[in-house]
């Protein structure tokens, strides 16, 4: 009897979990698992902002897949996702495909530009290992060109981040908290760099608690960042900005560093393969299938799971992702097992932390209000609990945040 093949697209916080916890659950006589991925590593993508802004090596935030696969149970593929057949049951990758009689649809979201003209050129994102880099070297070669030039250009020591949610605003603390190093080291004045923050919402952080945010917005403005709410993008230049607040004409802001981090999507993939989805989210059932595809999973990014509560859907964040992983493993296990009852997604939420630079955040955590350096604290604890439910404590011995205090 032929075994049935379980296919994991993607190695995200949802993939890869799905993963490690299927290796555990199934045993090699019962099915097959591959691991598809462009890359043979996984990245902590909420410490991409570290990374970005020079606070931490981008090689910290990334470890090899092979460290917590089984490769006797896992058959890990490294390639392309570029199609899912989903009449055939095929996975059509760059260098060939891969049947499925499960699939986990775990391949992330894609940087939402609402069509502003310009960011995709102009702008620099938040988005992978190598995004990252790109980013911190620029905002370095800025400094470095500024202290060479004969007649200084100010412009260059400009840095303008467009959205002030979680990837914004945690950027903008490690990048306040990087700013006096990089003028030290490539002798700047510190008073010739201008950070600005433009928000297209009416608050900073929408959906977090308001004191909490007041809090963030003035640690963050006493290190100099100033804030433009309820201002839109327009437009991104080679020379910076144009924003405009409601009818007002548009005005333009000179930068050398334009950062976009004002929205995600799910995978392009998604609508590619014929799945109907909103902005590449599909609005899966609550045992996380896609109506009408009993064999098939979308988890992370690209799935979407209403908030009965507010009646908005959750926002897409690791925390989820991975609950969603834990999920999917088990359904798929009683799937293979030929059990008819599937588990029901139910997100338990323990709190979310936002970080505002190494020693400082706000968050809620069990239904309190923290800030400060035990929020900072707890941001360690729940990066730290992401690395052990992968790898367990030699991942955390290997790559964690082992400097609590």
């Amino acid at each position: 009897m032929r075994k049935p093949k379980i296919v994991i697209l993607g190695a995200g916080y949802g993939g890869l979990l799905t993963t490690v916890r299927l290796q555990k659950l199934i045993g090699v006589n019962e099915a097959d698992i591959v691991l598809v991925n462009k890359n043979d590593y996984h990245y902590e993508t909420t410490w991409l902002h570290e990374a970005s802004a020079g606070t931490l090596h981008h090689d910290k935030v990334r470890y090899d897949i092979s460290a917590v696969i089984d490769r006797s149970k896992v058959n890990f593929i490294q390639d392309t996702v570029v199609e899912i057949n989903k009449d055939e049951k095929k996975v059509m990758l760059e260098k060939g495909e891969v049947e499925y009689d499960y699939l986990v649809i775990a391949l992330g979201g894609e940087p939402e530009t609402f069509g502003i003209k310009g960011l995709k050129e102009f702008a620099f994102g938040i988005t992978n290992v190598n995004s990252s880099r790109q980013l911190r070297e620029h905002i370095e070669y800025q400094f470095a060109t500024y202290n060479m030039e004969e007649v200084k250009d100010d412009n260059r020591l400009s840095i303008v981040v467009g959205g002030a949610g979680f990837t914004g605003i945690e950027f903008l603390g490690e990048l306040t908290n990087r700013i006096p190093e990089l003028c030290h080291e490539y002798d700047v004045d510190q008073n010739k760099v201008k950070i600005t923050c433009v928000e297209a919402a009416p608050t900073v952080l929408p959906g977090f608690d308001q004191e909490l945010v007041n809090y963030a917005v003035s640690q963050l403005e006493r290190k100099g960042v100033e804030f433009l709410i309820g201002t839109a993008i327009k437009e991104a230049t080679s020379e910076g900005i144009l924003v405009a607040k409601g009818d007002q004409e548009p005005w333009e802001i000179k930068a050398g560093t334009v950062v976009w981090a004002a929205g995600v999507r799910g995978n392009a993939i998604i609508e590619k393969s014929g799945f109907e989805a909103m902005r590449g989210r599909v609005k899966v059932q609550p045992d996380l299938r896609i109506p009408g595809f009993d064999a098939v999973f979308v988890i992370g990014d690209s799935s979407l799971i209403i908030n009965e509560e507010i009646n908005r859907p959750y926002p897409p964040t690791a925390q989820i992702a991975m609950q969603q992983g834990e999920v999917v493993a088990r359904n798929i296990a009683a799937l293979i097992r030929n059990k008819q009852q599937l588990e029901t997604f139910k997100f338990d939420n323990k709190g979310t932390v936002c970080s505002l630079g190494e020693d400082d955040a706000i968050g809620v955590v069990f239904g309190k209000k923290i800030t400060g350096s035990k929020a900072a604290f707890m941001k360690k604890v729940v990066d730290n609990r992401a690395l052990y439910m992968i790898g367990g404590a030699s991942l955390v011995l290997k790559k964690g945040k082992l400097n609590m205090f």
